[in-house]
């Protein structure tokens, strides 16, 4: 595969893990208050068909809602996913510039709602909604003996 050049605007993601460092380069663009997430897709996000190994196009998907809900509070805290549905539109082949778009609906004290639009530039891929749990010391969880669910 050559080295597409990344689009401009584009920049290498600040924040990663050692999940995301195998996963990527992840790179990511502010685009009004919203970022999108995007990756090229090399051979080792092939599945045996030759195109996007479907828990890759999820791991995108899960990345840029997490990272997007996360920048919609005040002040950023971690989240876990609760629930995340995607349905898998189109395939994504090897070479794509894939780009994760987020569209926040609702950040409450605990739990936080968005859905995400994988594309490759016209093509929609995969579309997602995600509910994730805000996490941290920020947030008082109730006693064990005050807690009804």
């Amino acid at each position: 595969m050559t080295a597409d050049p990344i689009p401009p605007g584009f920049v290498p993601i600040s924040r990663t893990g050692p999940f995301l460092d195998l996963f990527g380069p992840v790179y990511t663009k502010d685009e009004g208050s919203s970022t999108i997430v995007a990756v090229r897709v090399g051979d080792k996000h092939l599945n045996t068909l030759g195109i996007a190994h479907g828990g890759m196009l999820v791991t995108l998907a899960d990345s840029a809602l997490g990272i997007n809900l996360s920048r919609a509070l005040d002040v950023p805290r971690p989240m876990v996913t609760v629930n995340l549905s995607t349905d898998f539109l189109q395939p994504a082949r090897r070479g794509d510039w894939l780009e994760a778009h987020v569209q926040v609906q609702r950040v409450g004290v605990h739990l936080a709602f968005a859905s995400c639009h994988l594309k490759v530039g016209d093509r929609l891929i995969l579309r997602a909604s995600g509910v994730f749990a805000i996490i941290g010391p920020e947030v008082p969880l109730p006693a064990r003996e005050d807690f009804d669910g």
